[in-house]
């Protein structure tokens, strides 16, 4: 199988672009080419920000490939959603340079896993967001642990158990987007947010990013393996199978509760 990911550096900035129509559903071979430029990108020395993008039009990433979890044993499980969480999360954490979701397009599931990995989301105008897993039997639970943080707890229920879109600019009023910019100037705000970051000393970069990190992820870490478990437990029972058969089948769940 061919990459469906690019990996490409200029004036310090790499930019690390997901390409995989029609909606960059993630795969266990496309989350481990996107690990594979993220590291490439920790490891460049001549790179002082990354940005991470999508090539497909009107989408960023739509989460996971359903077939993934469809039939699949809870080792099998753990095992993709583990490097999801897990791995994401550590060569993030160590990136040492800072990162940026450009998000143009829609972002579900595990592509907003994808986006808040990332210090920093930028999204056009016309993006949307969402956490549609309760409507497949799933959880989005790595969100468990961070969004009632940043928007609050009541809102932060209500946006992962009724698994509705929203809008770029419902997600800036929340606090969950850096900036919303129109879709004709997106690319500009993007590269521009890029080179501040870059023309900053690197050794300072990283080590003031490490001390940010460290003060604003208090326990964070600690949830990672409940995340896992949770996901896992609730991904392989009836009523996720169910829901996971609806969707590739394209009909309404029966749920059997």
């Amino acid at each position: 199988m061919g990459s469906h990911v690019s990996y490409v550096t200029k004036e310090h900035i790499a930019r690390i672009t997901l390409d995989r129509p029609p909606v960059n559903a993630l795969t266990g071979e496309l989350l481990d080419q996107i690990l594979a430029a993220l590291q490439r990108a920790a490891n460049d020395s001549q790179v002082n920000a990354v940005i991470l993008q999508s090539a497909v039009q009107k989408r960023f990433c739509a989460g996971l490939d359903m077939e993934l979890l469809a039939g699949r044993t809870a080792p099998e499980i753990r095992a993709f959603v583990s490097k999801l969480y897990t791995e994401l999360r550590e060569v993030q954490t160590t990136m040492g340079k800072p990162t940026i979701a450009a998000i143009h397009g829609a972002a579900r599931g595990g592509g907003m896993t994808l986006a808040i990995s990332c210090d920093v989301i930028l999204a056009s105008n016309d993006s949307s967001f969402g956490y549609p897993e309760i409507d497949l039997g799933l959880v989005p639970a790595i969100h468990f642990s961070h969004l009632h943080r940043i928007v609050g707890r009541h809102r932060a229920f209500e946006l992962l158990f009724s698994g509705r879109s929203f809008s770029a600019k419902e997600a800036f009023d929340l606090g969950l987007v850096s900036r919303v910019v129109g879709s004709d100037n997106f690319a500009a705000c993007v590269q521009e947010v890029a080179e501040r970051f870059a023309a900053k000393s690197p050794a300072i970069m990283r080590s003031a990013r490490a001390a940010f990190l460290r003060a604003s992820d208090l326990g964070y870490e600690r949830s990672l393996s409940e995340a896992i478990d949770d996901f896992t437990r609730v991904a392989v029972s009836d009523d996720a199978q169910e829901g996971l058969l609806a969707f590739l089948e394209k009909r309404p769940p029966a749920w059997k509760g």
